[in-house]
C-alpha cells in the first residue's frame, strides 16, 4: 500500500491545495518499508494537487485542511482521506498504523450517511455528501476538514504505560519473527529505526510495555501471546453486506484490502473475504490476529 502525508519540516502541511510535497510512506504486513518525498511540482488546486496523488498509486492520504472538491477529486480517484491530523507526519502514520487515527472530517454531527457502512473503493453511500461532515466546505485555507464544526480539536496523548521512557519520542531498531523462526518484519532490513512515542499506546502493548522500561543501547527479546500482541481472532468481526446496499463493492475481489466507514464517519481496514452474486464478506481482525510473537528489540535513542 502506498500511503500519502501533505508534508513541510517533518510536520503534517495543513492546506492540501497548496502543498508543496508529500511523503509517500510505502506500506506492507502493516509495517513501513520505505519513505520518500513527492513534489507537487506547482501543481496547484484539488483536481491537479490529486492528480499528482493518483498518478503516484496512493490509497491514504493524511492531511490538515481538506475541502469538498478535494475530497471529491481523490474520492474519484480510489484515495482514501484521513483529513484534520496535526503535528508530526510520522506520528499520525503510526497512528494510522496502530489503528487509532480518525478522519476529523468525517466526524462531524451533521454529517450526511445513514447507518451502516460505505466502501473505500472510492464510491460513497450518500453522492450529495462527498464531505463526509456534509458542510460543504470548499475553503482549501481551511485549517480543519470539518469547517469549523467544532469536532476537530487538537488531541492529548494519554500515558498508558508507566516508565522511564513514558510520553517521550524513541527510536528503536527491532526485528520480529512468529515461533516457527520465520521472519515477518524488521526495520534494520529497512536501514532506519522505528519512531513512536512510548508509553501512549501507538504500539501494540508488548511491544510498548518493553520499550518504555528500555536504556539506550539495551537490547531484549521479548515472546507475545495475542493478548500482547494483535489479539484474538474476533468472530463478530465478520461483516456480511448485501452488495446491492454498497456501490462499488461489486468490483472487489476476495483478499482484496480496503477501508470501511461506518454510519459514524469512522474508518477501518478490512480485508474482501468472500464473495458471491448476493453478498460480500469482510473480515476487520488485524492480519496478526491470533498470533503469537517475538521481538529482538534495539533501543537506538530517547528524547524529551
Amino acid at each position: 500500500m502506498i500511503l500519502a502525508v501533505c508534508y513541510k519540516d517533518g510536520e503534517i502541511f495543513q492546506h492540501f491545495g497548496h502543498a508543496e510535497e508529500f511523503k509517500i510512506y510505502n506500506i506492507e504486513n502493516g509495517q513501513i518499508t520505505s519513505t520518500e518525498m513527492l513534489a507537487a511540482d506547482g501543481a496547484h488546486g484539488h483536481d491537479a494537487m490529486a492528480s499528482v496523488l493518483i498518478e503516484k498509486g496512493v490509497e491514504v492520504l493524511i492531511c490538515g485542511g481538506m475541502g469538498a472538491g478535494a475530497q471529491n477529486a481523490l474520492s474519484a480517484g480510489g484515495v482514501m482521506v484521513f483529513s484534520g491530523a496535526k503535528g508530526d507526519a510520522d506520528e499520525a502514520v503510526a497512528s494510522y498504523l496502530a489503528g487509532t487515527l480518525t478522519s476529523e472530517g468525517v466526524n462531524c454531527d451533521h454529517h450526511g450517511h445513514e447507518e451502516g457502512h460505505s466502501c473505500g473503493c472510492g464510491h460513497h453511500d450518500d453522492e450529495e455528501d462527498s464531505c463526509g461532515c456534509g458542510c460543504g466546505n470548499d475553503d482549501e485555507e481551511a485549517t480543519c476538514g470539518c469547517g469549523g464544526c467544532g469536532g476537530c480539536g487538537s488531541h492529548e496523548m494519554t500515558v498508558i504505560y508507566e516508565g522511564k521512557n513514558a510520553g517521550k519520542n524513541v527510536k528503536a531498531h527491532y526485528t520480529g519473527t512468529f515461533d516457527d523462526g520465520e521472519k515477518f518484519d524488521s526495520s534494520y532490513d529497512r536501514g532506519e529505526p522505528l519512531e513512536f512515542i512510548a508509553g501512549v499506546g501507538m504500539m501494540i502493548p508488548g511491544f510498548d510495555k518493553a520499550v518504555v522500561e528500555m536504556e539506550v543501547g539495551e537490547k531484549r527479546s521479548i515472546h507475545l501471546e495475542p493478548k500482547d500482541a494483535y489479539g484474538e481472532r474476533d468472530p463478530q468481526a465478520l461483516i456480511v453486506i448485501d452488495i446491492a446496499d454498497m456501490p462499488g463493492s461489486e468490483e472487489l475481489e476476495v483478499d482484496q484490502r480496503i477501508v470501511l466507514e461506518d454510519g459514524m464517519g469512522r474508518q477501518f481496514p478490512v480485508v474482501v473475504m468472500a464473495k458471491n452474486e448476493k453478498t460480500i464478506t469482510f473480515d476487520a481482525n488485524h492480519q496478526m490476529a491470533g498470533k503469537a510473537l517475538n521481538f529482538d528489540i534495539e533501543l537506538v535513542s530517547v528524547e524529551e
